[in-house]
């Protein structure tokens, strides 16, 4: 009997997803919930389980083809073996994404064509547009880099990254006096918010950074052209109406918050990151619409701060891509900081109503028969943080021929390279995971792919960060991805509630987790929450990085007290000899 196999919910926004590749070959044997597919969407890549053991069937989407939710990608012929004589499946290799090959660079033009402005023009200032601007000055390159904003820096400088990290700090740093000074002596009778000055912080905070960029832009003789920029010709871009020509472009345009069918964002009341940084008053109640990093990280903000905040997700989790133990183990956290959460619930209606905000929010389709009407509640202010998507329009892309997917995402080869000669791409507005690190990676691998240079970007060993207190810090497979695909693993935990450094600090909720090849023992994945985590996984990205063995992270001498002796205790774990626990 043919089973369907079909693409299953992905999030509050997803109604698409790409095929990424095949598990599975026709005819191949599939036990029950192995891996048979790997989907991708901006916001997670996923692995589809098989619905029943068998042979598997036909493929009825090709790999790179966008399915919708629900859709049938495929089948199991349920209780069928596989013929006789087939080869065995082989285990998934232990990275997160595949890692494009350094394949030969194209060759080294350092002279433009004869009248061209520039070697290298840049759209889009963000950490990749100028971190890929800089080396490619560094590397000899003539460098313009375009830019709509009054300030350089792109949304992560500006309205992302930065200023929610130092709302973040801030709001840490005034709950910390509330609740937790008195434990170490420190007693403050009267406290009080300044939310003016908090802000006025951040802005500040904001001005040197953007500074600093300009700064880099003048030490290296990049010339920075203000305005829009908008691809004519494949060496032609228009810069508010302004033809500027270059040997080589590179679209660094980032990308945009993502919009919620249905529901009008007026950056006041219905809000996106933008607004939710610019608040002039702390709300009463606020409702998070999207329980991934964005929405956690602004939702603990304001929950510090006073706000009731409320999280409603779409999927039956938080965090979706990040280690499921992992990621249960900090919701409980964050349920204790007062935080409450309507996970498999969606949000169908937000309207403005006085001063605040009437949502209707009720369960996903999948969910309505363990009970529950649709309800409508009043919050002062919604924030929408269901994910961003590419900001590839308007720009003049599609008009010259550039081959755009269906999420809207620029197609490049492994040299970020377009379809189109002399175009380029990086960032946000490519494929892969939405972090400026990732970026600021391929901005330089381009910029030393022009130069004839061998640029490589690891995608299985990129470290994602959720900047919460504590934080969670990922990088490599989950446990999740190595049990649907069949991966013989060993796994090695400590809490923080073993660490010295962790009991001195007051912070000992969470533990790190490393999972390692159960033959071979290299790493294939590292997880955390906890203090520091941010930091504390640079050391495991590195040992991922280069192919390091649990044991080796474990050999190396960790200074006491850390919080890194977490670490080494879970990579010592690994093979069931931690010491301090």
């Amino acid at each position: 009997m043919a089973v369907e196999i079909k693409v299953p919910a992905l999030g509050e926004s997803v109604t698409t997803a790409i095929v990424a590749r095949w598990l599975k070959q026709p005819g191949e044997s599939v036990a029950a919930d192995e891996a048979v597919a790997e989907l991708e969407t901006d916001k997670v890549s996923v692995t589809v389980p098989a619905p029943a053991a068998g042979a598997m069937g036909a493929h009825l989407a090709a790999e790179g083809a966008e399915v919708g939710i629900g859709a049938v990608l495929g089948t199991i012929e349920a209780g069928a073996a596989a013929p006789a004589g087939a080869a065995p499946a082989k285990a998934a290799a232990p990275v997160s994404q595949p890692t494009p090959a350094p394949a030969p660079a194209p060759k080294a033009q350092t002279e433009a064509p004869a009248g061209a402005d520039y070697d290298v023009l840049v759209i889009g200032s963000g950490p990749g547009g100028y971190v890929c601007a800089i080396r490619a000055a560094q590397l000899g390159f003539r460098v313009a880099c375009v830019e709509k904003r009054e300030t350089l820096g792109g949304t992560c400088l500006n309205i992302g990254c930065i200023p929610s990290k130092a709302l973040l700090q801030s709001s840490e740093e005034y709950h910390a006096a509330g609740h937790d000074f008195a434990r170490h002596g420190i007693v403050i009778e009267k406290m009080s918010l300044d939310l003016a000055r908090m802000q006025a912080n951040k802005d500040e905070v904001v001005s040197a950074n953007t500074k600093g960029v300009e700064f880099l832009f003048k030490k290296n003789n990049i010339t920075w052209l203000k305005g829009f920029g908008k691809v004519t010709a494949p060496h032609t871009v228009e810069v508010d109406g302004k033809p500027v020509t270059a040997m080589h472009i590179v679209i660094a345009a980032g990308s945009d918050s993502a919009p919620l069918p249905g529901i009008e964002t007026d950056e006041k009341r219905i809000v996106t990151s933008t607004g939710a940084l610019a608040l002039d008053e702390v709300p009463k109640s606020m409702l998070v619409v999207g329980a991934g990093v964005i929405g956690l990280e602004l939702g603990s903000v304001w929950s510090r701060l006073g706000a009731k905040v409320t999280v409603v997700e779409f999927l039956d989790r938080i965090v979706p891509g990040v280690d499921s133990e992992i990621a249960t183990a900090f919701q409980r956290v964050l349920t204790k900081q007062g935080l409450k959460f309507k996970l498999g619930h969606k949000v169908t209606k937000a309207q403005t109503k006085g001063k605040g905000v009437a949502v209707t929010i009720e369960k996903v389709a999948g969910d309505k028969a363990k009970g529950g009407e649709p309800e409508t509640l009043e919050f002062d202010v919604v924030l929408v943080a269901i994910g961003r998507t590419a900001a590839s329009k308007g720009m003049g892309l599609e008009e010259v021929g550039v081959a755009l997917d269906p999420r809207g995402r620029v197609i490049v080869d492994e040299h970020f390279a377009t379809n189109v000669p002399g175009l380029y791409a990086i960032g946000d507005v490519i494929t892969g995971p939405m972090l400026a690190h990732k970026a600021e990676e391929e901005g330089v691998a381009l910029a030393e792919l022009l130069a004839s240079q061998a640029g490589h970007v690891n995608y299985g060993a990129i470290p994602g960060i959720i900047y919460t207190w504590p934080e969670v810090a990922t990088v490599g497979r989950t446990e999740d991805e190595l049990k649907a695909e069949g991966v013989d693993y060993s796994v090695g935990k400590f809490p923080f509630t073993a660490n010295g450094r962790a009991r001195a600090m007051g912070c000992t909720e969470g533990f790190v987790k490393i999972l390692a090849d159960r033959k071979t023992d290299r790493l294939l994945g590292a997880h955390i929450l906890g203090p520091d985590a941010g930091a504390l996984i640079a050391e495991l990205v590195t040992a991922l990085e280069f192919g390091a063995s649990a044991e080796d992270v474990a050999r190396v001498c960790h200074a006491h007290p850390t919080l890194s002796e977490a670490v080494k205790e879970a990579a010592l774990a690994v093979e069931g000899r931690a010491i301090h626990i």
